[in-house]
């Protein structure tokens, strides 16, 4: 049977470069990233023409046009080398999101390489999902202790009774120690990491060189584990493909610290986030015990990445009201398709438990999270809202809602504190009521078992805190 070629973009239909378009970052963005998303949509249909930092690029509204590219990866790639602007020279040299697009890693692989390299994630992955080996029941027993260490610091600072920040204090440094644990990592290679992710993702000026340094930090980390090999991640990841070289192994774990503390650490403030400004059906999930369906429903409302990795078009396509060409790139916008996804069916689309997992929070298609990753990120996130809500009696935000300060940029929207009154439970159990005031030798465990932090533990939380703080304030 004879071949049919692929239908091109007729010659009438306007082509993006040619295009008038507005630019998306802009302050109105920045207030209303959803009332951005509808006027849009109105104006446009399910896919718009946007300027990004200077770049033409068709944004993806709508939730099935979003699932298609997302799911599609035939037509939709996501190796850099399609874009057809950047092959032509066409870009700004100094565009800030070209650096991290630039990093060859599975992310921004296709095909059999995509394949292979995310079979290594797995394999690596594996020993940390499973709750009943000792690697998973160690890292589930480590994130209760560094979440109760870090409340037990909160109450030796500032009592029972005070204010807090749940970014800088609880959640960032968390998910810092997570990752130094997971990736076997020195705490010296981890007390700028989380702020140069922060400067990456951002897209301000100093993206670029803080891609570098990110990187650089990684590839030491591996060159270190291929020396002393570990119980962690980064050595396993050595046994699973040992022709890795110390650069290729450093882009993998780049990636995986931007997911484990960026894009983790944002789905876990705004689960709270959702909890303390009274989101019912989020607050009901909550008081039954449902912190899976919680984490779900928060991620619904706000999703940890706003708009996703690009892909770019292999060929002619229509989408949406327009025709994109081939090499054409392409933002889908989780939080835009989760606002028509709860538009169009807000009665029963978003009301029941299934329903709630059909949020992009971990991507879709043959690019989403890997199982194992997927679901070390839930558990991550899950213990972080549970271990604090067990110990919070109070909380209340110290910001109407609506001014809360939120990191605006292309990729993510995420809070850039949650200042909140609280008031801890008379118990501070589990390890923590010790916390930072002597108690807890190493090996010693509390009155139900569970391991009290060491001395090396307490002094590892102070000295993260501090770097928070300085990266958080303005000092380095």
């Amino acid at each position: 049977m004879e071949a049919h070629p692929f239908t091109t973009a007729p010659a009438d239909s306007p082509a993006l470069e040619s295009m008038p378009v507005e630019p998306l970052l802009t302050s109105e963005f920045d207030a209303d990233p959803g009332g951005v998303y509808a006027r849009l949509r109105r104006t446009y249909g399910p896919v718009a023409p946007v300027g990004l930092m200077g770049v033409p690029v068709w944004l993806v509204l709508d939730y099935r046009e979003v699932l298609e590219v997302l799911r599609n990866e035939t037509v939709w790639r996501r190796d850099i080398r399609y874009w057809r602007a950047r092959a032509q020279g066409r870009l700004p040299p100094d565009w800030p999101l070209l650096a991290g697009y630039e990093v060859r890693q599975t992310m921004f692989m296709d095909d059999e390489e995509h394949l292979a390299a995310r079979h290594t994630h797995h394999t690596a992955l594996r020993p940390f999902q499973d709750a009943h080996t000792p690697q998973g029941w160690e890292l589930r027993a480590t994130v209760a202790r560094y979440a109760d260490e870090l409340i037990g610091m909160l109450a030796a600072e500032s009592g029972t009774v005070g204010f807090a920040d749940l970014g800088a204090q609880y959640t960032r440094p968390l998910l810092l120690m997570v990752t130094t644990k997971l990736f076997g990592c020195p705490v010296e290679l981890g007390d700028e990491l989380v702020m140069e992710m922060w400067r990456m993702l951002d897209g301000g000026p100093d993206s670029g060189p803080a891609t570098g340094r990110a990187l650089a930090a990684m590839t030491r980390l591996a060159a270190h584990r291929r020396a002393r090999p570990g119980d962690d991640l980064t050595s396993y990841m050595l046994l699973a493909d040992p022709e890795l070289s110390d650069e290729q192994l450093g882009r993998e774990l780049f990636m995986n610290a931007v997911y484990l503390n960026d894009i983790t650490g944002n789905m876990v403030l705004n689960t709270l986030l959702e909890v303390l400004r009274g989101n019912a059906t989020v607050r009901r999930s909550l008081s039954a015990g449902q912190l899976g369906e919680t984490v779900n429903r928060a991620a619904l409302v706000n999703p940890p990445v706003a708009n996703m990795c690009f892909r770019f078009a292999a060929r002619d396509v229509e989408l949406g009201n327009f025709w994109i060409r081939g090499g054409d790139i392409v933002s889908p916008s989780a939080a835009a398709a989760h606002g028509d996804l709860m538009a169009i069916g807000s009665s029963h689309m978003v009301g029941s438990a299934v329903s709630t997992r059909a949020h992009l929070g971990w991507g879709a298609g043959v690019h989403q999270c890997p199982s194992a990753a997927r679901e070390l990120g839930g558990m991550i996130v899950s213990t972080a809202v549970g271990r604090i809500f067990d110990h919070l009696e109070k909380a209340e935000l110290t910001l109407p809602a609506d001014q809360l300060p939120w990191r605006t940029g292309p990729v993510v929207r995420g809070l850039r504190l949650l200042p909140v009154r609280y008031e801890l439970s008379g118990v501070v159990g589990r390890g923590v009521a010790g916390a930072g005031v002597g108690g807890g030798l190493q090996g010693e465990t509390d009155a139900v078992g569970e391991p009290v932090p060491s001395a090396g533990d307490r002094q590892q939380v102070k000295g993260l805190l501090g770097a928070l703080r300085r990266l958080m304030f303005g000092g380095r």
